[in-house]
Formats: structure tokens, C-alpha cells, sequence
């Protein structure tokens, strides 16, 4: 009985690991901790639409007169918005936020492009475009396009525009989306935000993809 009990004890007792395969065991859970930390998502303020929209594709013309595709802003970090110049007040004031949030970004701003879609080809030209941007921020492109493709990539994103019916003088409004795209510097969709977004949340998200760039 005796000795039944010694060999039970022993069995009972921790087992005690050599030093080095210790050793290696530690480091094989910290590299495996290490690689789903790398795999966890940018943790954002804004809504998160990783992997729910499309990537950044669009054939249109700059203010500038050229033409343009997605793949020219690769390797920037891209706040895409729907507007006109026409626009009364949720373009200016959004393009104004924008502005603010660029200058707060300082030196890291100069990774990031603001690209404003006019959906209003019939009034809006490149040359106009180009005025009615650069009055905002250096950072920002107006891009134009005719009615069919500035159509395709409004469907693209979920967004719309219905032109208004117009006054006696031919003065007419356009009925938009107002949300704010962000893709990251491969293209990638990566954040949904809206022109009543702090501008607190806008910057974090913004020095996350800046910083990080678009390895995760």
C-alpha cells in the first residue's frame, strides 16, 4: 500500500522542463503571440469598412486637364468625396474640415490626397475645379468626368446624387451623399466618416494609416 501511495505521489508531481527546452518553449509563444498582434485590425474611431467596399478605381480628368486613373494616387493615403462647386453648404464646409485636419496632421499631411468628384459635370471644369480646391488645401484635387462614369463610381462607393429641378434663371442644386471615403496607400477602402466626425477621430485614424502605411 505503501509503495502504491510513493508512485501515485510521483506521478502527481509537477514535471520539471530541461532549462533550454524551456527556453524554447517561451520563445515559441511569443512569436505566436507576436504574429496574431500583427494580424489584429488598425483599431479606428470611425467606422471600420475594411473589406466592405471596393478598392479605389476610377478613370476621370484632374483639374489640371489630365487624365486619371486610381492607380495614380497609389502610395497615398486618399479622402475621397462626392460634391460640386455649386454646392451651398455641405461641400465648402467639409472641404474646410478637411483643411483643418491636413494642417493638424503637419509633415504627415503630404502623404494624404483629398480628391473631390464634382456631380456636376455640366457646370464643373477642370479649370473651375481647380480654383474652387486650391482655395481649401493644397492636398486637394478636383476630379471631373461625364455624367455616366461620375455616375459609376457614385454607385461604386453606394453613394448618389439627383440633380434638383431648376429656377427660371437655369440655377439648379445637386442632392448628394456627403460621406468621406479613406483608402488606405494601396487602394484599400478603410474608413467611412461624415462631415459631423470629430475632427479628433479623423486625425487618429488618419495617423494610423499615415504611420502604419497599408501592411495590415
Amino acid at each position: 500500500m505503501l509503495e502504491q501511495m510513493k508512485t501515485q505521489d510521483s506521478r502527481m508531481k509537477p514535471r520539471h522542463w530541461p532549462r533550454p527546452a524551456l527556453l524554447l518553449l517561451l520563445l515559441a509563444i511569443s512569436l505566436l503571440l507576436g504574429g496574431c498582434q500583427r494580424g489584429e485590425p488598425l483599431p479606428f474611431r470611425l467606422t471600420n469598412i475594411t473589406g466592405h467596399m471596393p478598392d479605389l478605381d476610377f478613370r476621370l480628368t484632374d483639374d489640371n486637364g489630365k487624365a486619371v486613373t486610381g492607380a495614380d494616387y497609389r502610395g497615398k493615403v486618399v479622402l475621397l468625396y462626392f460634391g460640386y462647386t455649386h454646392c451651398p453648404d455641405v461641400c465648402p464646409l467639409t472641404l474646410a474640415q478637411l483643411h483643418v485636419v491636413m494642417q493638424r496632421l503637419g509633415p504627415l499631411a503630404d502623404g494624404a490626397r483629398i480628391l473631390f468628384v464634382s456631380v456636376d459635370p455640366a457646370r464643373d471644369t477642370p479649370s473651375i475645379m481647380h480654383a474652387y480646391v486650391n482655395a481649401f488645401d493644397p492636398r486637394a484635387v478636383g476630379l471631373v468626368g461625364d455624367a455616366r462614369a461620375v455616375e459609376a463610381l457614385s454607385k461604386r462607393y453606394r453613394s448618389a446624387f439627383t440633380r434638383e429641378p431648376g429656377d427660371a434663371d437655369g440655377n439648379y442644386e445637386v442632392s448628394h451623399s456627403s460621406a468621406i471615403y479613406v483608402f488606405d496607400r494601396e487602394g484599400h477602402a478603410r474608413v467611412l466618416a461624415t462631415p459631423s466626425a470629430s475632427h479628433d477621430d479623423l486625425v487618429h485614424d488618419l495617423h494610423l494609416l499615415l504611420d502604419n502605411g497599408a501592411d495590415r
